[in-house]
């Protein structure tokens, strides 16, 4: 394998030095026009040879070669990115994700298109491999953590130190709890980078699941007086899975609580949309905002939200890409959307399950 130095090297050579016929869209049309002029300057020259008496058998392969070098010289210019995403694409195979094309912006043909997708893929790979680094280096500490404390407390217990008392059983139920969810997390992203999982639909009343999604989470939450406020109709009923529903739901309240001052209220609110036949429900934490340019962002994988006033930050950064991932599996959407009063989480779900053919 080449070293990042001859790759980079390699891909400086390769920068476009002559520029494409850049007045068309389309890559036919600039072959054409490129065949076009070479054809008409080697008519021309042909011609002009011959008329000053120069034998056919030096004039005709003159030509050629005078118009092989103007569609050699002008293709350099339209083949220029292909070469260089060859370059690029065996440099991110080499693991260096953050060499890219250097393409004209100006440029609207079909390569152009490509090398700028292109481009975009390659930061899409860069930023995956940063995140998902973090990702280990978070999930060793969140691990490290609860299995220290654990093996603290029961060698205190083994050695006679502390005594099993109910609170020293439960510090251990805690530090238990914390290692069950974060494999639950990694679980999570297993099924999600298979890209699928198998879901058990059946008919709920709507309300009556919220209040059995939301009630484990007002126990958690302990002393830090969040109010949430469920506001749903009593009579909407849906099908899906409940246990990919409940993780939905769980992740984007739990959210709303974690970026939520102590005493503020989350309002989650739900009413059924009959003309497109889903339930949007809306998940709203107040004061706090989410900028435009990060809503996307805090949905993608093992993106962490910032540190701010609520019960707790950090974490694996998957809670909302499974989130998201649970909604698409009922063939519903999650996103912020622009609410006044603070970050709103707008869920949308069909009401009725569409099995897939």
């Amino acid at each position: 394998m080449a070293s990042k130095k001859q790759q980079q090297s390699r891909l400086d050579a390769m920068k476009p030095r002559v520029k494409p016929v850049d007045l068309f869209s389309s890559l036919k049309l600039e072959l054409s026009a490129l065949i076009v002029i070479a054809t008409a300057i080697a008519f021309a020259m042909c011609w002009f040879l011959l008329k000053f008496g120069w034998s056919g058998w030096i004039a005709m392969p003159l030509t050629l070669m005078v118009a092989l070098g103007i569609t050699y010289f002008f293709s350099r210019g339209i083949t220029a990115p292909l070469r260089q995403m060859r370059d690029v694409a065996e440099a991110m195979a080499d693991g260096d994700y953050t060499v890219r094309v250097d393409i004209d912006q100006d440029r609207h043909d079909e390569v152009g298109k490509l090398a700028r997708s292109f481009n975009e893929m390659a930061g899409e790979l860069e930023h995956a491999d940063k995140m998902r680094r973090d990702m280990i280096a978070n999930v060793s500490h969140e691990l490290r953590t609860p299995v220290s404390a654990l093996q603290a407390m029961v060698e205190n217990m083994a050695d006679g130190v502390t005594e099993p008392t109910p609170t020293n059983l439960e510090s251990i139920l805690t530090q238990t709890q914390r290692l069950s969810d974060l494999i639950a997390f990694l679980l999570d992203l297993s099924r999600m980078e298979a890209g699928a999982a198998s879901l058990n639909i059946e008919k709920f009343n709507f309300a009556d699941f919220l209040d059995e999604t939301i009630e484990p989470l007002e126990i958690a939450d302990g002393g830090h007086a969040h109010d949430i406020r469920v506001t749903v109709p009593a009579d909407i009923t849906m099908e899906g899975d409940q246990d990919r529903l409940r993780q939905l739901f769980t992740n984007i309240i739990a959210n709303a609580l974690k970026h939520s001052a102590d005493g503020t209220t989350v309002l989650v609110d739900a009413h059924e949309d009959e003309n497109q036949g889903t339930i949007v429900t809306n998940v709203v934490n107040f004061g706090s905002q989410i900028a435009p340019s990060d809503r996307l962002d805090i949905f993608r994988r093992f993106v962490k939200g910032k540190t701010g006033p609520g019960t707790e930050s950090g974490g694996t950064g998957l809670g909302l890409s499974i989130a998201r991932w649970a909604a698409q599996l009922h063939g519903g959407t999650v996103k912020v959307v622009d609410d006044t009063r603070g970050a709103d989480f707008e869920i949308i779900l069909p009401k009725y399950h569409i099995a897939e053919r």
